[in-house]
């Protein structure tokens, strides 16, 4: 008893110490952005610092600062120096991450450019980077200090834009915000992208669990022309010039649709405060794709187009993960079974009770069986995160595994409008 009286404590001591950081006492009104390069192979990775740079807005909460989620391969914590107390923290995915599972990365060694953001820092801080390792633990790989007085910040514009809200909620310090780019417009296509951005907000906010917190949401478009229209499709022999450099066949998988360009895709979003990035290409060829905390990729004109946009903003904010099994994926093993996935749609029945075992029914079997009886029950069906065996997803459909729109299960629903308060609250 006396031992559980003590971890009550320290847990208060804990919970006090966060609700204790007053946003204005450590930090100033807009951000502090970290780029880093992030290189290695399959089996090994290393960090090295490239630049810093100040953007003009803080578009994150001020209050809620410290992750409590902590999903995605890769978590980063930003101490007060002196008294080493953690100001700031998120989870978060990356491109490379994704890379190091293909057979590629078994071949040849590679170099992505990567950012991690947080509010402008009054005094000296201390970034420490973690990667998740194959057991699903947190390891320091990458330590720096940050003087906010270093000359050598970076505080030029470099890529300025005309910007306006295609949705407005309030005060973006209290809101989730979201910047909508454009990829493959040219100028003279700057209106089509403009009613796009009312097309794929209407998506959005016309999808549950969105449509009941659409007040906790902001929309921000960024007028960023490219010379040429439409995307990258190398197999093709198609190449245009625009202004992200995204490409079809990402891994080579064709209905891949990703930006390595992580520098001009930062400078473009900083025209705005934003919590999240979704890019808008120009083409109705199918695909798309989404990383955690890092940015979303949609076509801006398909037969899938409003699934795709909320499917992958599913991955790129909340976390979730994918639910399907028979689709070709450029991954190699990409969930280990032995270990609980981060993703709060997922699980290997490792630790099911930290999932959604709670939101089922008593009489619920785990696992459930896909039969008739449980079709549009919660419970724990076998087939998901790519694998027919060994992962298990919340209900037998979900936007998450089919190309349905506002489908979410609930427990998808619940992570979503976790984050949308996390962000909002």
């Amino acid at each position: 008893m006396k031992n559980i009286w003590l971890f009550a404590i320290v847990l208060f001591v804990n919970v006090l110490s966060f609700a204790q950081i007053n946003f204005d006492d450590y930090f100033e009104n807009k951000t502090l952005r970290f780029d880093y390069f992030h290189a290695g192979t399959d089996k090994s990775e290393e960090f090295y610092y490239d630049e810093i740079i100040e953007e003009p807005y803080w578009g994150g909460h001020k209050v809620n600062l410290v992750d409590k989620f902590e999903y995605g391969n890769y978590l980063f914590k930003v101490y007060d120096s002196s008294s080493n107390k953690l100001l700031y923290s998120r989870g978060y995915s990356t491109l490379f991450s994704e890379w190091q599972t293909t057979d590629e990365a078994k071949e040849i060694r590679r170099v992505f450019n990567e950012t991690v953001t947080f509010p402008f820092p009054k005094k000296t801080v201390r970034l420490e980077i973690f990667s998740r390792n194959r057991k699903g633990i947190f390891e320091l790989k990458f330590t720096h200090f940050i003087n906010p007085e270093n000359k050598y910040i970076t505080k030029e514009r470099k890529l300025v834009f005309d910007t306006f809200q295609v949705y407005n909620s309030g005060n973006y310090n209290e809101k989730l915000d979201i910047v909508l780019i454009p990829e493959g417009y040219t100028k003279e296509e700057m209106n089509k992208f403009k009613e796009d951005t009312k097309k794929f907000a209407k998506y959005l906010l016309e999808c549950s669990p969105y449509k009941e917190n659409a007040n906790k949401i902001n929309i921000w478009a960024v007028l960023a022309e490219s010379k040429e229209s439409g995307t990258d499709m190398p197999p093709l022999g198609v190449w245009k010039n625009t202004i992200l450099n995204s490409r079809f066949w990402t891994f080579k998988l064709e209905r891949y649709l990703m930006i390595e360009d992580n520098k001009t895709l930062r400078n473009i979003a900083s025209n705005v405060p934003y919590d999240q990035i979704y890019v808008i290409v120009n083409t109705n060829k199918y695909g798309g794709g989404a990383i955690y905390n890092h940015y979303a990729v949609c076509v801006r004109e398909n037969t899938y187009e409003n699934y795709v946009f909320v499917h992958e903003f599913g991955h790129a904010f909340a976390g979730l993960g994918d639910e399907y099994y028979t689709s070709s994926v450029a991954y190699n093993e990409f969930y280990k079974l032995d270990v609980e996935p981060w993703e709060p749609n997922l699980t290997t029945l490792v630790n099911f009770d930290k999932k959604w075992k709670n939101m089922l029914d008593k009489d619920t079997p785990i696992p459930t069986p896909s039969t008739k009886d449980w079709e549009n029950k919660l419970g724990v069906f076998e087939g998901g995160g790519y694998s027919g065996k060994g992962i298990y997803r919340p209900k037998q459909d979900c936007t998450m595994k089919s190309k349905t729109y506002n489908n979410f299960c609930p427990v998808c629903t619940k992570s979503i409008e976790d984050m949308i308060n996390f962000y909002s609250k």
